[in-house]
């Protein structure tokens, strides 16, 4: 072979132009990616954050803008709330607002779910659900699609409830302890005097029955751990720390408003809501018993 053809000449020749890397260039070729690493991870990380952030409010806007064609092709008012437990037509009591499908009608001419009322405005079961819950509970889709039949099929004859990871305040009566009256969620479009503009959020709240004692969101957040879902809930984030308090939460949390615009906010910025055991939503459920708090946007009271 000619001596001229790159490294197919003699063995001097070959061996300065085929040289390998040295241990020392190779050592110094893996320091440099690993700072590189440690420099782009938390930046992707961050662009992956803002990402589900977005997608996040995207949802929760399609949730507004479904309840809002349902109540235009309507009479105006706003699909009605099926967080109830509603064991007979004389009495009933609300439950929490992450309800998706109650236990019973509240009355002949109301639905026990709430795709019975939107599923023709919105494409998905998932835009109806937290997408940084720590998972998707598992028959999202069925609960959707079965809307008025929904049944677990892995539990009793008898219909179940479901609660997911938002919470829908249309129509919705609960407690606001610091100001001892009720919270009134929206009913119609053209809005009413003391009615809130607050349509859905993310879940935050505390002691409730899964985590008593805890704060639980379905954002995840400093020292959190999953709280398991059951057959009729979803998991989401918790921790009992009982020396914590909300300034000290780092969480941001969004929610959607009746003029359709979507708004983040801190832990700190929210109010207290407990679920009333009575219609006028007056007699909120003792301590360390039932749903526990929410945590509502402040201002939305």
């Amino acid at each position: 072979m000619d001596p001229g053809d790159g490294c197919g000449g003699d063995f001097d020749l070959m061996s300065r132009c085929c040289k390998a890397f040295s241990l020392t260039e190779l050592l110094t070729v893996i320091a440099i990616i690993a700072v590189l690493t440690a420099v782009l991870l938390p930046v992707l990380g961050k662009a992956r954050e803002a990402a589900r952030q977005v997608i996040g409010a995207m949802n929760q806007r399609q949730v507004v803008i479904g309840a809002q064609e349902y109540a235009t092709e309507g009479n105006d008012r706003y699909p009605e709330s099926v967080a109830t437990v509603g064991l007979r037509s004389t009495f009933w009591n609300w439950q929490e607002p992450g309800m998706m499908t109650g236990l019973q009608k509240r009355t002949p001419t109301t639905h026990r779910s709430m795709s019975a009322y939107l599923y023709s405005y919105l494409e998905s079961s998932g835009t109806m659900y937290c997408n940084n819950a720590p998972d998707i509970y598992p028959f999202l889709d069925e609960v959707w699609e079965a809307g008025e039949s929904w049944d677990h099929p892995e539990t009793g004859p008898a219909q179940d409830p479901f609660s997911g990871t938002l919470c829908f305040y249309w129509n919705y009566v609960g407690y606001l302890p610091a100001a001892d009256e009720t919270f009134q969620g929206p009913q119609r479009i053209d809005g009413r005097r003391n009615q809130s503009t607050l349509m859905v959020s993310e879940y935050f709240g505390y002691d409730h029955w899964r985590s008593p004692g805890a704060f639980g969101s379905c954002e995840k957040f400093d020292d959190a751990a999953i709280t398991a879902g059951s057959p009729v809930s979803s998991s989401y984030w918790s921790t009992i720390d009982l020396d914590k308090n909300l300034d000290e939460i780092d969480l941001e949390l969004q929610a959607g408003y009746t003029d359709g615009h979507v708004e983040s906010y801190q832990a700190a910025d929210t109010v207290e809501m407990k679920v009333s055991l009575t219609a006028d939503g007056m007699s909120p459920y003792p301590p360390g018993a039932g749903p526990g708090i929410f945590f509502l946007p402040r201002g939305a009271e």
